[in-house]
């Protein structure tokens, strides 16, 4: 592989690396901490999540949903006030989920078969759902104690006998079997595709790769075996992220918001109802905005009528520096996932540094604008034709 194709191919991850190992020298190696490293995607667990579903908006061609952080917002206050007046954490969950479906259904509805702009639809969700979110809230701050409802979002794994605080072996040991099983994954998938006739990178470079995301996977581990252990929010990260990597990746329904983002004319004509591709795509958004409603509201372990601003401006903005065309049809989970951990890094970087919140946002608009313009030039495209 040239290297300009290999910089190109992995541009975001070297400026992960870049930023990562700029913002720990700044900060004296603060940011490696280990409480700051396990905090590191539990702060973000959020943008990991809905990312996953605004990619699928994305690759309809180029559209994104406004609602999601005031879906965020209205699944967790439906949740605490549920908790608030003496309901179980089960029920709490169901009703939030419930309704995040709701939501989805409708707005999937009004895109994919009456045919409203996804921008119109979605911004009137926006201002809709967080009114209806600031109504059951009765404009307060809602608490949420039940201890069930916490630990099945906030809990750390750890195993009897083997593990203690700051000293969580088990950590490091699950770090080094996906670091294991990502490695034999990657190897047998170039076999396959190249039993297959598919044009595939050297063994060198695979190796090369799998040792990359092996370090990063055992550093990561390490750095948890530090603090708690594993938390049990990185279990339901990895879960979404797992599945719809493979549905994205492995199934004709994930190729399918592909060939709309594509071409929908010619979708169309292949025999594929892109209605149904729009409606899939807003609805499993929704699902994944009231999930992370949940995850924040146990992480913060409150509720108010602000929570969620211009948290669907993270998702969006993780899946383009992520490598997600602006015009559709292309993008990756992987890719999203570099994103929304980039944007990470610099968050916390320059939190740690005791920046103020303006030179945030004047950063992350430049690494969007400058992702943006790298895919618009790099791919020589000048429209959506």
């Amino acid at each position: 592989m040239k290297v300009s194709t290999f910089i190109k191919k992995y541009t975001m991850v070297l400026a992960l690396v870049l930023v990562f190992v700029l913002f720990t020298i700044l900060t004296g190696g603060r940011l490696v901490y280990s409480q700051n490293i396990s905090n590191l995607l539990l702060q973000n667990a959020y943008v990991l999540i809905m990312a996953c579903g605004m990619l699928l908006c994305i690759l309809t061609g180029g559209n994104v949903d406004l609602s999601v952080g005031s879906t965020l917002c209205l699944s967790a206050a439906l949740a605490a006030k549920i908790m608030d007046i003496g309901g179980g954490a089960g029920t709490a969950i169901l009703v939030a989920i419930l309704v995040s479906c709701a939501i989805g259904i409708w707005q999937g509805w009004l895109i994919g078969y009456i045919h409203i702009p996804p921008f119109i639809c979605t911004l009137a969700g926006m201002f809709l759902f967080r009114g209806i979110a600031r109504v059951i809230l009765d404009s307060r701050t809602i608490a949420i104690m039940d201890s069930g409802f916490l630990s099945l979002f906030t809990s750390y794994i750890q195993i009897p006998g083997v593990d203690e605080n700051k000293h969580c072996i088990s950590a490091l040991i699950v770090g080094i079997i996906i670091a294991a099983a990502l490695t034999v994954y990657m190897i047998s998938d170039r076999a396959k595709k190249a039993k297959q006739g598919y044009e595939v990178s050297s063994m060198g470079s695979t190796i090369a790769r799998a040792v990359i995301f092996d370090a990063m996977i055992i550093a990561y581990a390490s750095r948890l075996m530090g603090y708690k252990g594993i938390p049990v929010m990185v279990i339901w990260i990895l879960a979404i992220v797992l599945v719809f990597a493979f549905l994205t990746s492995q199934t004709v329904f994930g190729r399918r918001f592909y060939a709309v983002g594509g071409n929908e004319k010619a979708t169309k004509l292949s025999g594929i109802d892109p209605r149904k591709v729009y409606f899939w795509a807003y609805f499993l958004m929704s699902i994944l905005a009231g999930l992370s409603g949940l995850l924040v509201g146990a992480r913060i372990g409150s509720v108010d009528g602000n929570m969620g601003n211009s948290y669907e401006m993270d998702a969006i903005a993780s899946c383009f520096i992520g490598g997600a065309s602006a015009y559709g049809g292309s993008g990756t989970v992987p890719g999203i996932m570099i994103g929304a951990i980039l944007l990470g890094v610099i968050n916390m970087g320059m939190s740690i540094l005791g920046l103020p919140d303006q030179y945030q946002y004047i950063v992350k608009g430049a690494v969007l604008l400058a992702a943006v313009i790298f895919d618009v030039v790099s791919n020589h495209k000048t429209g959506k034709s």
